[in-house]
């Protein structure tokens, strides 16, 4: 697969251009050039800054600001702790991993930039230690001083002059300069049509925490996603039988390659051209695993960067030794009993739906932006609302890799461009529409590609432009 080519002028920005100088007192003044073309000068250390949530994209936000003069920052986490969905709780409703999760980019691809993680982690640290990571982090770089603990934004409005108004959970409001949203994208789950049919136990995979409770249980899995098949193996524990639905193929693939973690592996071909690329990835995956079908799966008949690869190690082994049983579609779901669409059907106990997220911005009303539905969305470099230009979003990206080691790319984008050191390109309103254009060609037309992303063109297209220069 060809990666586009983006021929982009880097100049200054249409309608919202940046000017900076230092004056005698050392402090940096930023000039926004309106429609009008009236200047009025902002001091960036009077500038304030909004960030919703302090999950990991929010905690690089704010040290990236930081670290570019930016002090006048509050960021708003819900909770009463920061690491967003890697805090574990298993009280309902509350978005969090399960209790057996452990993170499938690899410790050598998922450290921040400046900040590694400990020697003694293994190759896929468990969720614990991620969280503890994290809270290193925050505290390496005191970050918390900046956080507003145990308050939500429940509403955002857009005032005058490219500013913003939080009405917040305390009951108060603030206004602030520029807004950056880290919220997440997985906090509303996508349910299935029929769940409302099925008469037994139904959970999402975002409730989905323990196996415990499923003994002598007939399970299905719906979805073999990381979340499906992460689900089905941990059910697989307890239930008396675990079935797994799938409604199209999907890339299995291993943790580990060769005996190196995978994308360790896949890193270290990035200089191939991705024809070949994908020719050696089917190869590794054949003598690795042998054919799908071994396993009673689907094959694909795409490329493996087509689509989100689901990683795991342990469902090839839970399968052959019967623990696991694929099924096709589902057809049809009515009181206990599902019909698959091969024509076979199956009563069952508990269903567990690994369905996806839809994308979710619940202090936005649906009219100002809503991209639930959407095939793609339109933002340049995944961070820039074309509409508006002082609105940003941290970590609104499914790569095929780890998502914070992006997000801190991205946060030192932001922090760059605030302080008039990275400007973007004249057409980059244009040049977000056809982006986001762009890799929707790439990928499979699925619900879940609208905000994918491969990992090393992505980070690619961000260090150029964090350098400089013209992004391909």
């Amino acid at each position: 697969m060809q990666i586009a080519l983006f021929a982009i002028r880097i100049s200054t920005l249409r309608h919202r251009r940046h000017y900076c100088a230092d004056n005698n007192d050392a402090a940096i003044t930023c000039y926004h050039q309106n429609k009008s073309d009236e200047f009025t000068g902002i001091d960036i250390h009077k500038m304030r800054i909004a960030i919703i949530g302090a999950g990991c994209s929010g905690l690089t936000a704010i040290k990236h600001l930081v670290e570019a003069g930016l002090h006048d920052i509050v960021c708003y986490e819900k909770n009463d702790q920061i690491g967003g969905n890697w805090v574990y709780s298993d009280t309902p409703g509350r978005s969090s991993i399960s209790k057996a999760t452990h993170i499938i980019s690899s410790k050598p691809m998922s450290q921040f930039s400046d900040f590694p993680m400990p020697d003694d982690y293994p190759d896929y640290p468990s969720h614990q230690q991620i969280l503890a990571y994290f809270q290193a982090y925050a505290r390496h770089f005191q970050l918390e001083q900046y956080i507003r603990f145990n308050v939500a934004v429940l509403r955002v409005e857009k005032i005058a002059q490219e500013r913003w108004r939080l009405l917040l959970s305390d009951g108060t409001h603030e206004e602030f300069d520029y807004l950056l949203v880290a919220n997440g994208h997985h906090t509303k789950p996508r349910h299935p049509g029929w769940k409302d049919r099925f008469a037994g136990t139904y959970l999402h995979a975002h409730e989905f925490k323990a196996s415990q409770g499923l003994e002598n249980k007939r399970v299905l899995v719906v979805g073999a996603g990381n979340s499906g098949c992460d689900c089905a193996v941990e059910a697989s524990r307890e239930a008396a039988r675990v079935d797994m639905s799938l409604r199209t193929p999907q890339y299995i693939i291993p943790k580990l390659v060769m005996g190196k973690p995978t994308d360790t592996f896949a890193a270290a071909m990035q200089w191939l051209p991705q024809s070949i690329k994908n020719r050696l990835q089917k190869i590794s995956l054949r003598i690795q695993i042998g054919r799908y079908r071994d396993y009673q799966l689907p094959e694909p008949d795409f490329s493996p960067t087509q689509a989100h690869p689901t990683i795991n190690s342990v469902i090839f082994d839970r399968i052959r030794h019967g623990k696991i049983h694929p099924r096709p579609a589902i057809q049809d779901v009515s009181d206990h009993t599902v019909r698959f669409t091969d024509g076979a059907s199956a009563q069952y106990d508990v269903i567990i739906a690994a369905t996806g997220y839809t994308i979710s911005f619940p202090f936005f009303d649906t009219d100002f932006i809503n991209w639930e539905n959407a095939s793609h969305v339109p933002l340049y470099l995944r961070i820039f609302h074309p509409g508006h230009p002082s609105l940003f979003f941290i970590g609104l990206i499914q790569p095929q890799g780890c998502i914070w080691t992006l997000a801190e790319m991205q946060s030192r984008l932001i922090g760059q461009f605030l302080s008039g050191k990275t400007q973007l390109p004249s057409d980059w309103r244009e040049q977000a529409e056809a982006e986001g254009a762009f890799w929707a060609r790439h990928f499979i037309a699925r619900p879940r590609h609208s905000i994918e992303v491969q990992y090393h063109p992505y980070r690619r297209q961000l260090l150029r432009m964090l350098q400089g220069k013209s992004v391909r």
